[in-house]
C-alpha cells in the first residue's frame, strides 16, 4: 500500500464530491487501491483531520460524515 497514493485519492475525491460518508469514500478508495485496508484507511483519515486537512463528523447509528477544508 503506498499511503501518498491513498492520501491523494482521498483529497481528490473530496475535492470533487464534497461531503462523503466515510463508508462510501471507503469503496471508492478501495476499488483504486485494493490491497488498503479499513484499519490504514481510518489511519490516514485520523492523519488528515489532525494535519487540517479534512473533518470528520459523526451522523446517527454509528455513520460519519467527512469532508475537505475549504480556506
Amino acid at each position: 500500500m503506498n499511503g501518498r497514493l491513498v492520501t491523494s485519492t482521498i483529497v481528490e475525491t473530496l475535492g470533487r464530491e464534497g461531503a462523503v460518508k466515510v463508508d462510501a469514500l471507503y469503496k471508492t478508495v478501495h476499488r483504486l487501491h485494493s490491497d488498503v485496508e479499513k484499519g490504514a484507511f481510518e489511519e490516514t483519515l485520523m492523519a488528515l483531520e489532525v494535519q487540517g486537512l479534512i473533518r470528520v463528523y459523526n451522523m446517527t447509528r454509528g455513520q460519519r460524515r467527512v469532508e475537505l477544508v475549504r480556506g
